[in-house]
């Protein structure tokens, strides 16, 4: 059975009529990080909470390995903390909530328990985003399950859940030129190369754990690139084929020289979405709009031309297109929880990304 600890109970290692300070000559006062107070809630006092709750709810273990989990307690429970100041302080008076109370152990008694540094840093992720919602949302429930589900997976099937996560379901509309986009690829998708898995084992024990279905139907790489970022992978058109297509007059915001060859022109937008947007945005006709979305889509490279291309800029790029055709990474759709710890692992090794509520809201 879980236990609560409340934090009324706790003794107040500081008072308020401690923090009063005489300053000297040519001195300076310096408040103890254990008395910073947040809606009435003292750091050190979620400290002691924090660590009481594993006393009192993790087993007994014997000799040193009861030693070591104590000590991993600590340390989790410490950098989880530094975070939590950093990033939403506020979040403290979350201390005072059961529901928060249990995420808080559960991530405390799966670090004591392996000790991995990568997996600690992927559950304070994940448990500082959990400090942000106060309510019962499905984002709340969806981040109390990826807490219990993470420590199950092995470093393969987070890396799995984190290239698909970037590659089906996220869209770097940034992305001006090739330059930004190997950028891009280098940054966010290169780090989890080296460790993707083709085995059905990897995919299966990821449906096993909640984490997503494999699909009958393999989506194809290349169409991610064609649709989303088809601007950079144009051939363009010449004044002709400009012609024929008998435009009103558009203005030349609508136009570029063509990335790919400058003696000929192309439409200039990253993808179908943007050409509409910003044609509407410059109150171009419907049927011009129409005209200049089939330019865009009749000038791009065929998937062939666009792989070369991609791989001969970034040859680690072979090993993702492989991947995602004779293995599950191109099958697997991923369900909420698959998405929040894909999200999580992307961040855990960027340092920031779009916040989580983008998909599950």
């Amino acid at each position: 059975m879980f236990r609560l600890v409340a934090i009324s109970t706790l003794p107040r290692l500081f008072s308020m009529a401690s923090q009063k300070q005489n300053a000297g000559d040519s001195s300076t006062n310096i408040q103890a990080e254990s008395i910073t107070i947040h809606q009435g809630v003292s750091l050190e006092a979620v400290r002691q909470v924090a660590l009481d709750i594993f006393r009192a709810n993790f087993y007994e273990l014997a000799g040193e390995a009861k030693d070591i989990a104590q000590r991993r307690a600590e340390e989790i429970t410490e950098d989880f903390l530094r975070k939590l100041e950093q990033e939403n302080a506020s979040g403290l008076k979350q201390s005072q909530q059961p529901d928060f109370q249990h995420a808080l152990f559960t991530v405390q008694k799966e670090y004591a328990r392996c000790g991995d540094k990568e997996l600690g840093n992927l559950l304070i992720d994940l448990l500082v985003d959990r400090t942000k919602q106060d309510a019962r949302t499905i984002l709340q429930i969806v981040l109390n399950e990826s807490l219990a589900v993470a420590p199950k997976l092995t470093s393969d099937q987070l890396a799995a859940l984190s290239v698909i996560f970037l590659l089906r379901y996220t869209t770097n509309a940034s992305l001006a030129n090739h330059e930004l986009l190997w950028q891009y690829l280098d940054l966010q998708v290169a780090p989890f190369v080296p460790l993707l898995n083709k085995k059905d084992s990897c995919y299966q024990h990821l449906e096993y754990s909640g984490c997503g279905t494999p699909s009958p139907f393999k989506s194809e790489l290349i169409d991610t690139f064609r649709n989303d970022y088809g601007g950079l992978f144009s051939k363009g058109i010449d004044a002709s084929e400009r012609e024929a297509m008998q435009l009103s007059v558009t203005p030349d915001l609508m136009w570029c020289r063509c990335l790919n060859d400058n003696t000929r022109l192309q439409v200039a937008a990253l993808n179908e979405g943007v050409v509409r947007s910003k044609a509407a945005e410059l109150k171009i006709s419907d049927e011009d709009m129409e005209k200049l979305v089939q330019l865009h889509k009749d000038s791009l490279m065929d998937a062939k031309e666009i792989r070369e291309r991609i791989i001969a800029a970034r040859p680690y790029m072979n090993t993702v297109f492989e991947m995602w055709s004779d293995s599950g990474l191109g099958r697997f759709t991923l369900t909420s929880v698959g998405i929040a710890i894909g999200h999580a692992n992307v961040k855990k090794s960027l340092g920031e990304f779009t916040n989580l509520s983008t998909w599950i809201n």
